[in-house]
């Protein structure tokens, strides 16, 4: 049954792969082959599991098995994913899997230094990488899939780690349906919104795939800014924000009609949070000591300076990493990089497609030290969490405290080994924590204004697993890992 899972779950990306076909025949590119023998391959690979899983013993489904299937589909994923960038680029085996693991876990992090040479097929397989990514592998297979094996709510929450989705309806696949319709409501208005601006139609369609799945791989090797449009900045700064929050409540928010969307305490930290740090870097362009060379690249204006704030405060936060006019936190100074990385670290809503430790985290972390506080004071008091009008159970703080400090301990991990890889603590820091929260851009030689092709080979397979470690929240990965789950299996 195990290997059935995971053969649908591979044809499903052959479908894909025929899209970026069809892209390739529109303009008349000559890589429509490329995606069709791609897809082939696709198919008999998936073809060939589903077959060894009917000849197989029919077992039971155990839920440490979910785990595997999950982390397996992803890694699959991405294999199969990279042999158009391998076909149709120059890049070898570690730059095209670390493309495509950084489209599909909507990282953005690339290798590629000319991005408009590339064929539309190719960067159109790029975005959609992204959006499949966004969403979740899984649950695109609920939603598009509806066979009885794929009825199984452990895989589905082995992807969509901690975020209760499967609560939205009875079934997961009318869940998974639901989540989807409203992925692509935000998607064709995302996309809409740039079509009545200066993006061309083709443009429009790649930018809000990336845009809604928090993504930042772009069209163009200047990102945002290559269309110098005022209105793409905030357009893209609103859908960003919207696709940072949690989507179940869009779901009780269109049913019940309700406030919901506002009463929720997480979504007022992160508006509140979004705010804040919107005004911290206005007040930073304004009186933080910046380089004498690097004063051209300041925006100037009131106006000027709340959209680079705007925007440089919501492509992080959102773990997006697009770029803009006079977008460079590296070229800012140092005043202005390490508070961007706290922002990567902290990253947006549970249930979104963003990245990083997630706000819900971070407030229970903040109460259960303000608890801690109170308890010194008051030993016998019996204290619970809340958050909004719900206790939080023991078990959930304890899994917000254990992600936390598993997240720091990963971000040294990757520090120490990016040192050894050569790497200057700045790009060492920067790298470690963008590629856990999957933000793209990171600091020093990967900054803004850089890529990652000059990472070495191990530098980027090392990024490659933080990208999924991240983009699957840590535990489902490490779950593997355990030596108690291999000797189960035995």
């Amino acid at each position: 049954m195990k290997k059935g899972i995971l053969g649908i779950l591979i044809i499903m990306e052959s479908f894909f792969l025929l899209l970026s076909m069809v892209v390739a025949i529109v303009y008349g590119e000559k890589g429509w082959l490329c995606f069709l023998l791609t897809a082939l391959g696709t198919i008999a690979v998936g073809a060939f599991c589903i077959y060894l899983s009917r000849r197989g013993e029919p077992g039971r489904m155990r839920r440490a098995d979910n785990f595997l299937i999950v982390a397996l589909s992803w890694i699959v994923f991405s294999i199969i994913g990279m042999f158009p960038f391998l076909f149709l680029t120059d890049m070898n085996v570690s730059s095209a899997f670390f493309e495509t693991m950084s489209g599909f876990t909507t990282t953005g992090a690339t290798c590629i230094t000319d991005i408009d040479s590339l064929p539309k097929s190719l960067l159109f397989w790029r975005a959609i990488t992204q959006w499949i990514g966004g969403l979740g592998i899984v649950v695109f297979s609920f939603a598009l899939i509806p066979v009885y094996e794929m009825k199984n709510s452990n895989i589905y929450s082995a992807e969509v780690t901690g975020l209760g989705l499967d609560k939205l309806r009875p079934k997961i696949g009318s869940t998974a349906r639901r989540v989807l319709f409203i992925y692509l409501v935000l998607t064709g208005a995302c996309a809409l919104a740039y079509w009545l601006g200066p993006m061309n139609l083709y443009d429009a369609v790649c930018h809000s795939f990336t845009t809604i799945a928090t993504g930042g791989f772009s069209t163009h090797s200047e990102s945002m800014a290559f269309f110098h449009s005022r209105y793409i900045e905030y357009v893209a700064s609103f859908f960003m924000i919207v696709s940072s929050i949690n989507f179940s409540l869009y779901y009780f928010m269109t049913i019940r009609r309700s406030r919901v969307l506002f009463a929720n305490e997480e979504v007022r930290v992160f508006i509140a949070y979004i705010s804040v740090a919107v005004i911290g870097f206005m007040l930073l362009f304004y009186f933080a000591p910046v380089p004498e060379e690097a004063l051209e690249k300041l925006p100037k204006g009131l106006e000027e300076t709340f959209r680079t704030a705007l925007f440089h405060v919501s492509t992080v936060a959102t773990s997006t990493g697009f770029s803009a006019q006079k977008f460079d936190y590296v070229a800012w100074g140092g005043s202005f990089w390490m508070p961007t990385v706290v922002i990567m670290a902290i990253g947006a809503c549970a249930g979104s497609t963003a990245g990083g430790i997630k706000v819900i985290r971070i407030i229970i972390c903040a109460k259960s030290v303000f608890n801690e506080l109170i308890l010194m004071l008051h030993p016998r008091a019996v204290l619970g969490i809340r958050v909004g009008k719900q206790i939080v159970p023991d078990n959930k703080v304890r899994q917000a405290l254990s992600f936390i400090f598993i997240y720091l301990l990963l971000v040294v991990i990757a520090m120490t080994c990016h040192s050894l890889l050569g790497a200057d603590v700045d790009t060492a820091l920067g790298s470690s924590i963008s590629m856990l929260s999957n933000v793209g851009p990171a600091t020093g030689a990967t900054g803004p204004a850089s890529t990652f092709a000059v990472v070495p080979a191990s530098g980027k397979w090392l990024m490659s697993a933080y990208m999924l470690i991240g983009r699957l929240e840590i535990f489902t990965v490490l779950f593997l890992l355990m030596p108690n789950y291999w000797k189960d299996r035995k």
